[in-house]
């Protein structure tokens, strides 16, 4: 009877953490992890034409793109190359 009440305790005495990490991972890991898979398939699914911005918040239109690395012209006769994930977000799809 005392190894019942003993583990009666330590059920109640780790259930409140239990309780806590699948909080946090409802609320803080699960949507990071969504939020990076939507990043990610929006890196993937860039072609030549669309307009971005970059994180340090150029804006320009990919003119050419080779695995990790893209070709955005920013003015007239003004080309960079950064890597794709320097891409923010896509302004509209080209």
């Amino acid at each position: 009877m005392e190894q019942q009440a003993g583990a009666g305790t330590l059920l109640g005495l780790f259930l409140p953490f239990v309780i806590m990490m699948v909080f946090f991972w409802l609320v803080l890991i699960r949507p990071q992890q969504k939020q990076q898979k939507q990043r990610q398939e929006m890196l993937n699914s860039l072609k030549k034409g669309d307009r971005v911005v970059t994180w340090g918040g150029i804006h320009g239109e990919i003119t050419a793109l080779k695995e990790d690395i893209i070709h955005l012209k920013i003015a007239d006769k003004v080309e960079v190359k950064l890597d794709r994930s320097g891409v923010q977000n896509r302004i509209n799809k080209g």
